[in-house]
């Protein structure tokens, strides 16, 4: 057990930020007076460890980046939709390299110090999601976009910290539609580097995404990765709606700089859901044929180890047998994790029939 809960976290995740993305992603930004404290001490400690991110800076410098990336292969999914549980399933497999929670507080403390400053994280840091109670550790997978919100200000996840600015960081850093062409290379230059930096520290081979805002990002990462692969979990809208919204409320919560009401909140919840649903249905024919798995959750959690093997085969990930005992040693693991059963609101009802009525549809979702 960490020193600190999701409820008293005395800084916001920008400690881990470089000196000019962190100028950029809050200039002009309003810092309630509430949060004033928190900020300072963000900023203070952050200021504190700009040597030892010019040290690493410095060593990735000599690693260069002039080697192509294997194609990665990308967990999508929107926020609750089985993402995590998918991810640690194909993180068994030795082959993928991941993200680790640290890593993305600290992606600057990546090739120097690691072993210190990892230390000092695991003593203070939660050991559970305030969610759902799942498993929080230094080493455990993370999902990249809180790495990159700590590299570039054109990152979508600064929303955490700034939420009434959430339409904004939806329509430049999330679809980026409405993100200048420096921005996304600004963007694609932050994430090439993250993944080269995990895949060295990890001495693996080939990078496993799992990161929620790629959904919306199909045609980007193509343009990257032309063979990279996907995965595209889906999950009952009606439980996606108010899991989502108690995650939101949570872990705002813990990193905030500003207030924002539940009716706000709620109705970019609502965007946010219509932006990946429709960003992703436009871009997934650009995939290259044989290069994209489809699954809904509900049927994967029932049967993780058979769905898994499907995937491996259809998307020529490798050998299955190879990763299979450690899949299963996992999933023994992870038997007893309580499931939290739902009793959907009519005023959920009403606002997922309304405005995500085609997923309902498409994928053959009922209450």
């Amino acid at each position: 057990m960490g020193l600190f809960n999701f409820d008293n976290l005395p800084v916001n995740t920008l400690v881990g930020a470089d000196r000019d993305t962190f100028a950029r992603a809050v200039c002009g930004k309003e810092i309630d007076e509430e949060y004033r404290r928190k900020f300072a001490l963000t900023r203070c400690i952050r200021r504190m460890l700009d040597p030892f991110y010019a040290v690493n800076e410095r060593r990735y410098d000599k690693i260069g980046d002039d080697d192509p990336v294997r194609p990665p292969v990308f967990i999508l999914g929107h926020w609750r939709s089985g993402t995590t549980y998918m991810h640690n399933i194909f993180s068994c497999d030795k082959a993928f390299g991941c993200c680790t929670t640290y890593q993305t507080v600290f992606p600057h403390l990546m090739l120097w110090g690691a072993p210190f400053f990892k230390r000092c994280m695991s003593i203070l840091m939660p050991s559970e999601r305030p969610t759902d109670s799942m498993s929080l550790g230094v080493d455990l997978p993370q999902e990249e976009e809180f790495a990159l919100s700590n590299m570039t200000p054109c990152s979508h996840y600064h929303f955490w910290m700034f939420p009434r600015h959430m339409a904004e960081y939806r329509d430049k850093y999330l679809t980026f539609e409405k993100a200048t062409s420096d921005e996304r290379e600004d963007f694609k230059r932050a994430l090439d580097k993250m993944m080269r930096i995990a895949l060295r520290t990890s001495g693996r081979r080939c990078y496993l995404s799992k990161n929620p805002p790629h959904t919306a990002r199909v045609g980007m990462l193509l343009e990257m990765y032309p063979d990279a692969k996907f995965i595209y979990i889906v999950r009952n809208p009606y439980v996606v709606f108010e899991s989502t919204r108690n995650f939101f409320r949570k872990t705002i919560a813990s990193v905030r700089l500003q207030r924002i009401s539940d009716e706000r909140l709620e109705a970019e919840i609502v965007k946010n859901y219509q932006a990946l649903y429709r960003c992703y249905e436009r871009d997934k024919a650009l995939i290259p044929q044989g290069n994209l798995a489809e699954v809904r959750f509900e049927d994967y959690q029932s049967s993780p180890l058979e769905l898994t093997e499907q995937i491996y085969i259809k998307l020529s990930l490798g050998d299955f047998a190879h990763v299979r005992p450690a899949i299963v040693r996992h999933l023994d693991s992870v038997k007893g994790f309580r499931k939290k059963k739902y009793h959907f609101e009519p005023h959920t009802m009403d606002v997922v029939g309304r405005n995500w009525g085609e997923a309902v549809e498409q994928w053959g979702y009922s209450l």
